[in-house]
């Protein structure tokens, strides 16, 4: 690679790095504010919070990713063209192409990453997600007791405790348990905690008494120092985790077992999830010919690139919302799958038209500063 190309390297790689990290950090806030239910109600760690919102980080980058190039393009490439930077290559006998090729090898680079975080990382990220979730959603402590209010876990058994601390133990523990045969058994304690004996979860109650009552009217009371109430019959259940077409890899999606009734009744959504883990990464491309036509689209312009920068930024906002658009209709249709691949590369298409069509300008502006074209044709 020459000398200048690297510079041109340079200079695109680090607005990159601080716009992916930029909207990355946005992205994360926002996926962790949908995922404080996971603490508020449901009582788990801070150590479980962060483990779902790093796991559905590969996601919110494909997403990322290409508007992050798109913004780090527009500043470098503008830069680059304001201080003539770019002139200087062309007057240097560059041609257009050679100019732009470190910013599209950028983008290449970018879209291969996109490409195997969808085919790898981001299936095996959101299969351990969906098992995250569905251990939090069975969590015998989370449902079974709640601070302060009285709870229902199953059919006839009523929970109550007034207080639960950091480690699990409750204060002042209440539990009714009412039997389909009108007999009834109710349970206070002054503490209880969660444990297993024999593989089988129980609720162990200490300092604490039981009253009894039986269908035939007669009431049983005892005291205890402590007593084991078994949890065995809240936790059978036949639920299985059920992995969504985000959590599938491609092989999956391409070649559904159609013998499962699921899996044949959602055969083109599948499809249309597959095609799109393949089509999505040629957005960084078409982000990265979108910026190079805002810039090297038109003639050099000392009063900036606003409005061609706009053209720019609404051109890339109307292929990615019509790439979703074409997503979504995809599930009723799957010759429709090819338009997934048609819009990427339309916007690729039409914006290198844009860049070529311009002539290439060997001027230099001489009443730029001396010292700023030495610079630049030093690194040249």
């Amino acid at each position: 690679m020459r000398l200048i190309d690297r510079y041109l390297l340079r200079q695109l790689l680090g607005p990159t790095l601080l716009a992916t990290l930029a909207l990355t950090a946005v992205a994360l806030l926002s996926q962790s504010l949908s995922a404080l239910d996971v603490i508020i109600n449901q009582r788990q760690s801070a150590g479980v919070f962060l483990k779902i919102t790093l796991l559905a980080m590969p996601q919110l980058l494909n997403m990322v990713l290409p508007l992050a190039l798109f913004v780090a393009a527009l500043v470098a490439l503008n830069r680059l063209q304001s201080e003539q930077e770019l002139v200087v290559c062309f007057a240097g006998g560059m041609s257009r192409w050679r100019v732009i090729a470190p910013p599209m090898r950028l983008a290449v680079i970018i879209a291969l990453l996109a490409l195997v975080m969808n085919l790898f990382i981001q299936p095996a990220a959101y299969r351990e997600l969906r098992n995250t979730l569905f251990d939090v959603r069975t969590d015998l402590a989370a449902t079974l007791v709640r601070e302060g209010e009285f709870t229902e876990p199953a059919p006839g058994l009523t929970v109550y405790a007034q207080s639960v601390d950091s480690r699990g133990r409750m204060g002042n523990l209440f539990i009714h348990v009412a039997e389909s045969d009108g007999a009834a058994t109710t349970y206070t304690a002054d503490e209880g905690r969660m444990a297993t004996r024999g593989g089988t979860p129980v609720l162990v109650m200490s300092r604490g008494s039981t009253q009894e009552f039986s269908p035939t009217g007669v009431l049983n009371y005892l005291t205890f120092d402590e007593y084991i109430f078994d949890l065995g019959p809240l936790v059978a259940s036949e639920e299985l985790v059920h992995y969504k077409p985000s959590d599938r890899y491609l092989h999956e999606l391409f070649f559904p077992d159609l013998e499962q009734d699921w899996e044949q009744r959602n055969r083109l959504e599948m499809l249309a999830e597959g095609h799109a883990r393949l089509a999505t990464p040629l957005y960084n491309i078409a982000f990265m010919a979108l910026a190079l036509a805002a810039i090297l689209g038109g003639g050099y312009d000392r009063m900036g690139y606003g409005r061609r920068i706009a053209w720019a930024g609404a051109a890339a906002a109307l292929s990615r919302i019509l790439g979703f658009v074409v997503q979504a209709a995809s599930e009723s249709g799957a010759w429709i799958n090819l338009l997934q691949y048609v819009v990427p590369l339309l916007t690729m298409g039409l914006a290198l038209h844009g860049v070529f069509r311009q002539r290439v300008s060997r001027f230099i502006d001489m009443r730029q500063r001396p010292v700023r074209i030495a610079r630049a044709g030093a690194s040249a």
